[in-house]
């Protein structure tokens, strides 16, 4: 069974991977692959419209260390970076893909947390992202030492 405790998702700008900006706390993808059923007077489903996909994420850090301020500044810039998965060295693969999947994102919300009494507060940023790349088809994901 996976324990999670020997990979991480990380934000990676200008496609520096040996330094990534921040670790990911919690990540939710979405994927939307449009597509209009087109009917005809004879018959139903004779063909298709495919709209642009759409993919989307939500992503949440901790806002100590300067990781948030980080991901603030480029969503007011509008600086692209990648959503890059690091893995310790010698782990035995948890994910289901095996590289950077989404590349190209940019922060189009951004949403922190009120300050707590116990635990750091959490930033939660949204955006979208304009190419998805599927293992073959991304960077190959760097490793670290524990």
């Amino acid at each position: 069974m996976s324990s999670w405790t020997n990979t991480r998702l990380a934000v990676v700008v200008d496609g520096q991977t040996g330094t990534p900006l921040t670790p990911i706390d919690s990540f939710s993808p979405t994927f939307s692959l449009n597509t209009e059923v087109i009917h005809s007077i004879e018959a139903t489903h004779v063909g298709l419209i495919a709209n642009p996909d759409s993919f989307t994420f939500s992503l949440s850090v901790k806002a100590i260390g300067g990781a948030a301020a980080q991901l603030t500044s480029l969503a007011l810039k509008g600086t692209e970076f990648s959503i890059g998965l690091y893995e310790q060295s010698g782990s035995t693969g948890e994910w289901d893909f095996s590289n950077i999947v989404l590349t190209k994102c940019v922060i189009t919300s951004a949403s922190p947390s009120n300050a707590t009494v116990s635990g750091a507060p959490v930033a939660t940023f949204s955006g979208i992202s304009r190419h998805v790349g599927i293992d073959n088809d991304a960077v190959q994901r760097p490793t670290f030492t524990a």
